[in-house]
């Protein structure tokens, strides 16, 4: 006959066990993702306060943002889906513009730098991943909406552009450029041993009054500008205007993939990433 105590203990991991996983299975919420005892999203004084310095910088960080135990999560599934990534490597502009033939090959407007990197796009992330559960929260929204001082946030309307992780291995990089957008938002999820250094020169242009800056571009391209690097460990939350201020990620140069979450919304509902960019960025319209 089994020992009565053994039979107990064992019967007692096993409730232990289950209870385990469904402790892991139940849904997290927003404060299980965010440091909010660090970093209080509705308060509507600290949302100022962002604001303020976002205005004043050009970029606001939020440096262990993220609760380590969800963090760990966010590098699982980063990793989990790295297999669907799909990695391309792109000449282009700082301007993302076409070339223009009436300038110079030499000319800042036409001169080419490289992007390579790797991306899963929104309908790989699970729907039950913290990642999905912070875009989606209307805590984190609001907040983003007083730190930007948008009206309105709204998801992409396509399938794949709203939440993003972007993959660099050892090598690849992101290339000098200007976004289109008035402001970016990603998060860190796992950071290399070297390399990767986000680089950038606030207000380099003012694309509102068409001021494109052609030598500052040309000094920045040619090494004689000397940018801002920010600093950042994996779970670090930053908000960057980069319209225009001109940004780069430097080559990785470990062996340690860096991964990068990006969160997108817009000012109106109803938006796409056009085909051509979708096809360009993720390999796929749908």
């Amino acid at each position: 006959m089994e020992n009565s105590l053994f039979a107990s203990g064992r019967r007692q991991g096993l409730i232990a066990a289950v209870l385990g996983v469904i402790e892991r299975a139940a849904p997290m919420d927003i404060a299980d993702i965010v440091d909010l005892d660090r970093y209080p999203l509705d308060s509507e004084g600290f949302g100022t306060r962002a604001n303020t310095i976002l205005d004043e910088q050009g970029v606001l960080v939020l440096e262990g943002f993220i609760r380590p135990a969800a963090l760990s999560v966010m590098q699982d599934e980063a990793k989990a889906g790295q297999d669907r990534a799909y990695f391309c490597k792109q000449s282009h502009s700082v301007y993302l513009t076409p070339p223009d033939p009436a300038k110079a090959a030499t000319h800042p407007v036409n001169r080419q730098v490289e992007s390579s990197k790797g991306c899963i796009c929104d309908d790989v992330i699970p729907s039950g991943s913290p990642l999905r559960l912070l875009y989606d929260h209307p805590t984190f929204r609001n907040f983003v909406k007083r730190a930007t001082g948008e009206a309105e946030l709204h998801p992409y309307a396509d399938p794949l552009s709203s939440i993003n992780i972007h993959y660099a291995n050892r090598g690849q990089e992101l290339g000098w450029h200007f976004d289109n957008s008035s402001f970016a938002i990603t998060l860190l999820i796992q950071k290399p041993e070297a390399g990767a250094r986000f680089e950038y020169v606030k207000d380099l242009r003012n694309a509102d009054i068409g001021d494109m800056n052609f030598d500052g571009v040309g000094a920045v391209l040619d090494g004689t500008l000397a940018p801002q690097v920010l600093s950042m460990e994996a779970g670090t939350l930053v908000l960057f205007r980069g319209r225009n201020s001109i940004h780069r990620v430097s080559p990785n140069e470990s062996d340690t993939t860096r991964m990068l979450a990006v969160l997108a919304y817009n000012s109106e509902p109803g938006v796409e990433l056009s085909e051509s960019a979708r096809m360009t960025f993720y390999g796929r319209l749908s």
